[in-house]
């Protein structure tokens, strides 16, 4: 086995311990007098004094082993005292009781130490008790929900509902409510967080209880405890749903010892005796040199010693080992001993002088240990770090964490471990993704944060548009003084925190190293084959919280790989200059169709991968060269006919049995458990990946290459990167893609890998960590509230002065500690490089979609996430980076939103895209884009044909599909034009406060001219396109306005119940949604009378005068529904009940009034008189309606004045904010001419005969006569009728043509005269 720690090379065999007398001759041993003084000088015993040289017996090899057992010789006492201790009972090994001592359903680790809860409140304790003595294990807190730890006895009963310190004989602490129980409760100690550590003491002498947090004492918690005869208390905790923790009962070193208290499992006092003696040793080994020449030993400082292929040396190790081996396979050793040797080492030298070292060190550990000894050592090792790590306390400069960071890249750095550790360990069996996670600190002035920011501030909340709401300029002296300090604090914060995250960069580095290959695979590959099960194991089991990697760490986790993946990126750019830019990066499209990479169960954009390649497979030959194995495809389909029917395996199906009779499930245990230091131990299975049979010779354009199916662990090198004729995960290259390569192949894995992490939960993450700066606001606000009223506040009334500077007090204390953690949120979540990385992975989307676009039907092919994260990571800049960071500084801002507009344009409709979930994100993420100036005005910079589209798009029929979002983009593009439609909230709502001032619907008016022009000359092109859209508007506003109406006479009705009643939320939420969408579907109409009036008034057009009637008459069912005195409508917006505060006349009156004043009054004359007499002919109009509008119970007499409106009853003259005063007068002159050509209607009427009115509607007399069946009606209805439906009214024959019916009975009269 090689070294790597010189230039020499040397195996075991060759340094066999062996008696051999004349081995020291052959092996070029040192002289006798010189090994005598070097091994003496090695192997001294501390505990005696040191002897001269006279009376110290010859050290030799031969002897050295009788010596060293000597040496290691541990007292009696130490070794029987590993076996029963007065005062406990129970195994000497203590772990967690998982046969007997639990209730309800828990999840424990392989180790019986680690335990997660999986109901509602599980209860479990230790397999051993103690009663007598001082007693003491720790808690390392994984997660802060609701968890109560400490002591009960065997006899204490639990259930789903009563826990640890729910009965008598139990005590706990719960540091989520800060509180301790006891049958009852009172206040005790402080909030724990994860990443902390409960230490439970208890003292059977005295008789109390405490407990510690993070070594920090919190009192004694609880006295008199209940001793004698039958009374022993075993370590126990209850804990929620998905709460985790892991305990440590004296299997390792305890963090934080406490005197007088011992833990409950005794350390191996005689080994750990032994291997100080022999770490001592070792340490001796590496500050002694030997200098043959001068024969004498020459002390060295041990940083710079130098494995040099000295035979004594080498014997001297392989002494030493030969009996440390063994030790450094135990856990609590490899802590003890070694952990704190190699601590030592990275805290006193220089970073480099450190990695030298432990390289060393571990090139001794490979060359004198079996294999299976050292890959135990440095499993045991690397757990023991990443605890370390995780649960060391935050301090001002991070020391501690840099120290543990420190040392792990001086661990990967060396390539045999390194390799190991990839392999074997880091994905396997640790949670890895813990060393890139920098965990905030719950208790700022414990992590000094204090100090290094004495002066807070706090933002104002910020508009999504860009700066701050609230202008620099309107500072006070005071609050810019404050300011400026607080961000030099949040600086200081920031570089400190910069360090450790380089670091944990410098890990994923050397883990994406693939220039170690000698000897092996290099560590990239492997790291890959991991990474993607990783990533199959979070995207499979996310409704199993225990599987899942937390977000936290995600969100840490991707802006390290980026850092990493962004410098090899541009690192094999520098060498290669036909390669791009990581700035240039996208994913190839031939990656989500060749098979190379698997995306498990992921939906594609076109469905499921097997239907795709049944129905894309013509597709795939021409375009990518491309042939499927039609054994796959067979094999693909009879998976898709037996899915459902297909059984688990017994060893899935065992858990699930475990989990309906209730109990612990030991083995085998969940992946991803929560437990700090173990990661998974159940296997994958194998991931599908389709590889290319490597041809022997180029292939031509026209060959089709076939295609297998392989699994992701025999995937090599030359199947990721590719060969001479093998163009590895780039294989089917479509024509319109570049031959150039972007970068590396395993990159684009890598990256394509990123962008997943992102979708499977960072940006959920990222605003889950918006709740800190919304709590600040909140807290802001009422300091502010508060100080107005103490100005405002009385003299002489002391009591509310006093109440008043309590609640300020209060509140400012609250915002200092907020403003702090603010200040850490905003280094390590919401940092200006945190929001670049975000930007680029944006804008790595962008052009993945705008490539794979380009292949035609094979953008199928493509994984829904990448449009999901283009959507939500513009959603994250624009909502969660500010107020510190804006998008508009970010560079190429611009044409970024410009880029993303044209994908939302064209993608919202795509026929190639038919998940409804991504569907309906795209067509939200557009309605959401058209709300904001920027973002309207980068649709208007697309291309004019692809404006164009989308409008067609948007003006499509209504029937069957989602119509509300798309009538909302209308709306949205309409709102700021109609009639008294310039508001951003209702006026009945200004006095309460939003839920979110930022929602898109809350936004100042933007209307896009540009875009409204495209929708009139759409609707003016064909002669279909108006009709059909139109009557699908007036469709869904008769179904909504009819649901409406049904709901409030429920709601109505419900309310006069005697009986004490509520109304379900529900139906309110549906009932104000109904009426929203009335609302929006009566602009969309005023929109389009406004735009194109002759598609209603041109009655030349063969359906104008359908249209028109049927508008005419849902405007009057709206208007007397609306208007009637004392109706439905008024006693339910009376009532004011949460869930219809939208629900007012104004909306919806303006809306009606909107559409009657571009017909009546800004038409031309002709289109006034039709629509006057279309208006005045259909049975349900009122004028008392019209006259409401402006607060008049009864028409006015021709030529007189219209009376002062009164105060009481609704008028559009009250909003005289909302409606200008031109808009005002139309309204009066619509009245005039409506009463007046009322009058004149009434006058001219002639009397109409029953039977010659149409038996539809009863309104209108027949028109028309169906052929053949010779049925009648008037040409409204039936006009109407054909629009949905060729079927007659009466004996569903089919409609051949319509004919006049006065040209019908001329005709039959013709036919009988004849």
């Amino acid at each position: 086995m090689a070294s790597k720690g010189s230039s020499m090379s040397f195996s075991r065999k060759s340094y066999r311990l062996t008696s051999d007398a004349e081995k020291s001759r052959v092996t070029g041993i040192v002289q006798e007098k010189l090994l005598n003084d070097y091994l003496h000088r090695i192997f001294s015993s501390p505990e005696h004094a040191p002897t001269t040289a006279t009376s110290r017996k010859p050290l030799n090899f031969q002897n050295l082993p009788e010596h060293l057992d000597q040496l290691l010789h541990v007292d009696n006492e130490d070794e029987e005292s590993q076996g029963q201790v007065e005062g406990r009972l129970g195994p000497s090994t203590v772990v967690l009781d998982h046969t007997g001592g639990f209730e309800g359903l828990l999840l424990v680790d392989d180790d019986l130490l680690g335990v997660i809860g999986h109901s509602n409140f599980g209860t479990i304790r230790s397999t051993t008790c103690v009663y007598k003595g001082k007693w003491v294990y720790e808690v390392l807190i994984s997660s802060q929900g609701l968890m109560q730890i400490g002591w009960c006895t065997i006899n204490c009963r639990f259930n789903q509902e009563e826990g640890v310190g729910d009965t008598h004989n139990s005590y706990a602490y719960d540091g989520n409510r800060v509180r301790k129980w006891n049958v009852t409760t009172t206040n005790y100690g402080k909030a724990w967080a994860a990443g902390d550590i409960v230490s439970c003491l208890i003292d059977l002498d005295d008789g109390t209880l405490s407990f510690c947090l993070n070594g920090v004492s919190l009192g004694t918690a609880f006295e008199n405890l209940s001793r004698g005869l039958g009374m022993a208390y075993f370590p126990a905790i209850s804990l929620s749903f998905k709460e985790s923790v892991a305990f440590n009962f004296g299997s390792r070193p305890l963090r934080y010892p406490v005197a007088g208290y011992r833990p409950l499992q005794d350390p191996p006092r005689a080994d750990l005796v032994r291997a100080q003696k022999l770490l001592g040793c070792f340490r001796a080994v590496l500050s002694v040199e030997l200098d043959p020449v001068e024969g004498r030993l020459v002390e060295k400082d041990s940083s710079e010693w130098q494995l040099q292929g000295q035979p004594t040396v080498l014997l001297t190790l392989a002494h030493i080992f030969h009996r440390f081996a063994p030790l450094l396979r135990k856990v609590y050793l490899v802590e003890a001993v070694l952990m704190s040797f190699l601590r030592g080492v990275v805290e006193a030298g220089t970073p480099a002088q450190a990695q030298s070292m432990v390289r060393q060190i571990l090139d001794l550990l490979w060359l004198f240990m079996e294999d299976y000894e050292v890959q135990d050592c440095l499993k045991q090792l690397m757990m023991s770090l990443l605890r370390l790590y995780r649960f060391s306390p935050i301090v001002p400069d991070l020391s501690l964490q840099i120290h543990y960071l420190r040392l792990t890249i001086a661990i990967l750095r060396h390539e045999k471990s390194r390799k190991f550790l990839l392999s074997n360990v880091l994905f396997d069996v640790l949670r890895s993704v813990v060393f890139f996670y920098i965990k905030s600190p719950l208790r700022v002035e414990e992590a000094g944060l204090q100090e290094l920011i004495p002066t807070t501030w706090w933002p104002h909340r910020s508009s999504r548009e860009g700066k701050d709401s609230k202008d620099v300029k309107d500072e006070t002296a005071e609050e810019h003084r404050r300011r400026r300090a607080y961000e030099r604090g949040c600086q200081r914060l920031k570089k400190r925190i910069e360090v450790v995250e380089e670091l944990q960069v410098q890990i994923l580095k050397l883990l994406l190293n693939n220039k170690d290959d000698n000897g092996g695979e290099a560590s990239r590959y492997i790291f890959l084959t991991k990474f993607r099960k990783f990533l199959q194991e979070n995207a499979s089991g996310r409704g199993n919280m225990p599987m899942l990697c937390p977000p936290e760490y995600m969100v840490c986790f991707l802006h390290r790989l980026i850092s990493a993946l962004r410098y090899y990126w541009d690192e094999y750019k520098a060498s290669n200059p036909r390669a791009s830019f990581s700035e240039e990066a996208y994913i190839p499209p031939q990656v989500f169709y060749n098979g190379k990479v698997d995306y498990f169960d992921l939906q594609r954009l076109g469905g499921l991968l097997s239907h795709l390649r049944k129905t894309l497979k013509d597709d795939l030959a021409s375009k990518a060269n491309i042939l499927i194995d039609p054994l796959e495809l067979q094999a693909a389909t009879m998976d898709d006919l037996d899915e459902d029917e297909e059984p688990a395996p017994a060893a899935a199906q065992r858990p699930m049995q475990a989990l309906a009779m209730g109990g612990v499930l030991p083995l085998p245990r969940p992946s991803w458990l929560s437990s700090p230091t173990l990661g998974r131990a159940n296997r994958f299975l194998s991931t599908a990946a389709v590889s290319l049979m490597t041809p022997r010779r180029p292939l031509t354009t026209s060959e089709k290459v076939k295609v297998r199916t392989l699994s992701a662990e025999q995937r090599t090198r030359e199947d990721i990167e590719g060969s001479h004729w093998n163009e590895g995960l780039l294989l089917g290259r479509p024509p319109e893609e570049p031959e150039q390569p972007l970068t590396e192949n395993s990159l684009l894995e890598v990256l394509d890998g990123a962008v997943m992490m992102y979708n499977l939960s960072v940006h959920q993450q990222l605003g889950k960590m918006v709740g800190v700066s919304d709590d600040v606001n909140e807290y802001a606000v009422a300091l502010r509230d508060t100080e107005d009223k103490l100005r405002r506040c009385p003299k002489r009334r002391k009591d509310i002065l006093a109440e008043l500077t309590k609640s300020q007090k209060v509140f400012s204390e609250k915002l200092d500690h907020l403003s702090r953690r603010l200040a850490w949120v905003h280094a390590t979540v919401y940092s200006q490089e945190k929001m670049l990385d975000i930007y680029w992975l944006l804008r790595v989307c962008l052009r993945t979609v705008e490539h794979g676009d380009r292949t035609g039907s094979l953008f199928a092919f493509m994984p829904e996430f990448y449009l999901s994260v283009a959507i939500n990571s513009y959603s994250a800049l624009k909502n969660y980076f500010g107020p510190v960071h804006s998008m508009e500084e970010l560079p190429g801002y611009e044409e970024t939103l410009t880029r993303l507009a044209a994908i939302l344009a064209k993608h919202f409709a795509d026929t190639r895209i038919v998940g409804t979930d991504i569907r309906d994100s795209l067509m939200q993420a557009l309605a959401s884009y058209v709300c904001y100036p920027h973002s309207l005005r980068a649709v208007e910079r697309i291309p004019e044909e692809q404006r164009i589209a989308m409008v067609r798009s948007l003006l499509a029929p209504y029937e069957q599909r989602p119509w509300a979002q798309t009538n909302w983009i209308l709306v949205r593009l309409w709102r700021g034009c109609g009639f008294g439609y310039r508001y951003t909230r209702l006026p009945h709502l200004l006095k309460t406060k939003p839920e979110d001032a930022n929602l898109p619907s809350l936004q100042k008016p933007c209307p896009s001219t540009l875009l409204q022009q495209h929708m009139a000359d759409l609707l003016r092109e064909g002669p279909d396109v108006a009709p059909s859209f139109l009557n699908s508007v007036l469709n869904q506003l008769n179904w909504a306005f009819s649901e409406f109406i049904g709901m409030i006479q429920e709601i109505q009705q419900a309310a006069e119940r005697l009986e004490r009643n509520f109304v379900d939320s529900r139906q309110l939420k549906v009932c104000a949604t109904c009426f929203d969408l009335s609302v929006s579907l009566l602009r969309v109409l005023e929109m389009t009378i406004t735009l194109v009036p002759e598609i209603f008034l041109d009655w030349a057009r063969p359906t104008s005068e359908m249209l028109l009637r049927r508008l005419a008459q849902l405007l009057n069912q709206v208007l007397n529904r609306v208007t009637a005195e004392r109706n439905l409508f008024d006693r339910v917006v009376t009532l004011r009940l949460p869930g219809l505060e939208s629900v007012d006349h104004y909306p919806i009156l303006v809306a009606v009034t909107g559409i009657l004043v571009r017909l009546l009054v800004h038409g031309p004359a002709s289109g006034t008189e039709r629509a006057t007499s279309v208006l005045l002919a259909d049975p349900c109009f009122q004028l008392r309606s019209i006259c409401y509008l402006l607060g008049q119970p009864e028409p006015p007499a021709p030529g007189t004045v219209l009376p002062a409106p009164d105060r009481k009853r609704f008028s559009l003259q009250s909003y005289t904010d909302y409606i200008s005063i031109e808009e005002l007068a139309q309204v009066e002159q619509m009245l005039a001419h409506l009463t007046s050509a009322s009058a004149q209607a009434a006058a001219a009427s002639l009397p109409t005969s029953e039977e010659d009115l149409c038996p539809i509607c009863y309104a209108h007399p027949i028109s028309a006569v169906f052929q053949p069946c010779g049925h009648k009606s008037c040409k409204a209805c039936i006009n109407q009728h054909l629009m949905n439906n060729k079927d007659c009214f009466f004996c569903k024959a089919t409609i051949v043509s319509v004919e006049d019916w006065e040209k019908a009975a001329s005709t039959s009269t013709t036919s009988s005269a004849a």
